[in-house]
């Protein structure tokens, strides 16, 4: 059976090995930090780290390339934490165990982290190698990308001297971006009150788990059931028939990620379990007919222990129905750009943090003043609620330029190496380059990468045959710039 090992090419393969070997979640990116900095001076290389842990490797020209334009390589070096149910991963700690299926590379029930770090290995690769022709280098690693590009905020103006950028984290072969959302959190805050449990009551476990989640720019357009949503439809609905008390409720768990499971604990009167059951089972047939792709869908209800405490019942209420009307998914679609999503949201979480209810949403569009609409949109849902809502700083779009001299190098050179024309475009994530860019209003950008499906979740997969080609294309790229 094939490992990691086995796969071309091996200077890729090889660094995105060391990568996985090193525990990287957002926020402890500590340890791989240290490598990048022991790999360039290993290799004789300049290299600087930043205040926030942002890490810059600069390689001086192959002899003749001298007067080529300087180039910037950038991804980021966090990566995603997500397991199934009942894996045992500790991510501060444990490599990820990788798997080869077939054309796919995978993780063993976790994250695999292709996303970014295919793109550092890419850069890895480039500044070990001895035989590949390019101009002055630049690679810039960034932290915290995925919990809200914290890194790419903290770029320093003029810490840069390229005025050409290739960005590393498109997940898509032959199609390139030139242009992605801005984006902005909200954070809902419940401060409900705890009451004595009901006499004789009895107590349940309601559990949504098995979708299939995904990113929550890159597949908010793909009709993904959110746990959170089809929790709080059935709870909204039942309670208007039926006494049902609120013990505890959690669901999701990254503000980019659409929620694969959630759960609560009910209290109900013992005489009308049965009711509940029979109205579930009534319930599981609308959402597997309304989400046919989602194959691995459970919804289900155990009894469990009883509990001392309930939500007090009209603030439960209004927690739900905020839940419930709370929107999700893409609110509009592109005018200039077929198939892409304007402006979305994402219902991403909700915990129970130090006796209050704490639920976070996150907002992305390509106009910016669309981008504040739904952001106000989603708070106003809450406030109506009685919660207490805040909004993070946001970050900006990078908005397209079609006449871009990088892009018709790079897609030229994708054209002539493999006969085919690539697709060039914008996308509804973000990406680091619209922080950048801010920075560097002259610089030139594109993003490109190997194709890598159902990121940010455990289905996450790399197809190893386009990581072949995006190594071939960049190395052709950097030979002709």
């Amino acid at each position: 059976m094939k490992t990691i090992n086995d796969l071309e090419p091996q200077a890729l393969w090889a660094r995105f090995k060391d990568i996985c070997d090193i525990p990287h979640p957002s926020g402890k990116e500590g340890k791989i930090g240290a490598f990048l900095m022991e790999f360039a001076q290993k290799h004789g290389l300049e290299a600087e780290m930043d205040e926030v842990g942002n890490v810059l490797i600069r390689k001086k020209a192959t002899k003749g390339r001298e007067s080529a334009p300087s180039v910037l390589l950038q991804a980021h070096m966090d990566m995603v934490c997500e397991k199934n149910a009942g894996t045992e991963h500790d991510f501060d700690n444990d490599p990820i165990r990788t798997i080869v299926e077939g054309d796919w590379l995978k993780a063993q029930g976790t994250t695999l982290g292709a996303d970014d770090g295919i793109g550092v290995a890419a850069m890895l690769a480039v500044l070990e190698s001895d035989t590949i022709q390019h101009g002055p280098l630049e690679c810039l690693i960034t932290v915290d990308e995925e919990r809200g590009l914290t890194g790419a905020q903290h770029v320093k103006a003029g810490w840069l001297q390229s005025k050409r950028l290739i960005n590393l984290d498109s997940e898509e072969d032959g199609r390139f971006c030139i242009g992605c959302a801005g984006g902005i959190d909200t954070v809902a805050t419940f401060d409900l009150k705890r009451v004595a449990s009901p006499q004789g009551a009895f107590f349940l476990n309601l559990f949504v788990k098995g979708l299939q989640g995904g990113h929550s720019g890159d597949d908010i357009n793909k009709g993904r059931g959110n746990a959170i949503k089809i929790l709080a439809r059935f709870l909204w609905n039942e309670s208007k028939k039926y006494p049902i008390q609120l013990c505890h409720i959690e669901g999701g768990n990254l503000h980019n990620a659409i929620p694969r499971e959630a759960h609560a604990t009910l209290c109900i009167d013992w005489n009308k379990k049965e009711e509940i059951r029979v109205a579930l089972n009534h319930y599981i047939s609308t959402i597997e007919a309304e989400y046919p792709t989602e194959k691995e869908l459970v919804i289900d209800l155990e009894s469990t222990n009883a509990e001392e405490l309930v939500y007090e019942q009209e603030g439960a209420n209004r927690l739900i129905s905020a839940l419930y009307a709370c929107p999700h998914g893409v609110i509009e679609m592109s005018t200039e750009i077929e198939g892409l999503p304007e402006t979305s949201t994402n219902l991403a979480s909700i915990k129970e943090k130090e006796g209050k209810i704490v639920v976070a949403t996150s907002q992305r569009s390509s106009t910016n003043s669309k981008k504040h609409d739904i952001k106000d949109r989603v708070e106003a849902v809450f406030a109506l609620a009685g919660a207490s809502v805040k909004h993070s700083d946001g970050y900006p779009g990078w908005k397209p330029n079609m006449n871009s001299e990088l892009k018709n190098i790079v897609a030229g050179s994708y054209e002539r190496l493999f006969g085919e024309k690539p697709v060039v475009g914008a996308i509804h994530a973000g990406l680091e380059c619209g922080l950048i860019i801010e920075k560097y209003p002259d610089m030139d950008m594109i993003s490109i990468g190997p194709t890598i499906i159902g990121n940010h979740s455990p289905a996450e997969r790399c197809e190893i045959p386009t990581v072949g080609k995006f190594w071939k294309h960049l190395i052709d790229v950097l030979e002709k710039i």
